[in-house]
């Protein structure tokens, strides 16, 4: 019997893995629909925001908020958001109100100007100091105008459209 245990637990974990990947539909966390990134209540006003928001017609989730310099940042920054936010999650630690952190913001902004680089081109050569994220001045352009939800989470109180 000792002789078969590794197999015997290879096997039992490849069927604990599949029935895990099945349940929790892990698959579907490794694409890029934002459909997914709304599975958690939290994300409710944000993904209602971005659905009503110009960027919609253009932009997923995963345009913004992940990596795009190549394939091995993008998916380790996938991983890494995601198991936060699993932890996060099954620890009951879920904030009412999210925001992007400090390196999350600087991800976003470099897909700003990434996507938007021959019009950011005139702002970067410019005089004037650029020490602003783009949301600074264009606020509702990818989550849309604050306070179109009508979810009891909506952070317009917190964070007003005018500066």
């Amino acid at each position: 019997m000792t002789k078969y245990f590794p197999a015997i637990a290879i096997f039992v974990a490849v069927i604990a893995l599949g029935i895990f990947a099945y349940v929790t539909d892990a698959v579907a966390f490794a694409g890029s629909s934002s459909e997914t990134c709304a599975n958690c209540h939290v994300m409710d006003d944000v993904y209602e925001n971005w659905f009503h928001a110009p960027h919609k017609n253009w932009t997923k989730c995963v345009d913004c908020h992940l990596p795009h310099d190549n394939v091995v940042s993008y998916y380790l920054e996938k991983g890494r958001t995601g198991l936060h936010d699993v932890y996060v999650f099954s620890t009951g630690q879920t904030p009412e109100v999210i925001r992007a952190t400090a390196y999350s913001q600087g991800i976003i902004q470099e897909n700003c100007v990434r996507c938007h680089e021959s019009t950011v081109e005139v702002v970067v050569m410019s005089p004037h100091e650029n020490d602003r994220y783009c949301w600074d001045c264009h606020r509702d352009i990818a989550h849309g105008a604050r306070g179109i939800s009508l979810l009891p989470l909506q952070d317009a109180e917190l964070y007003p459209h005018n500066k």
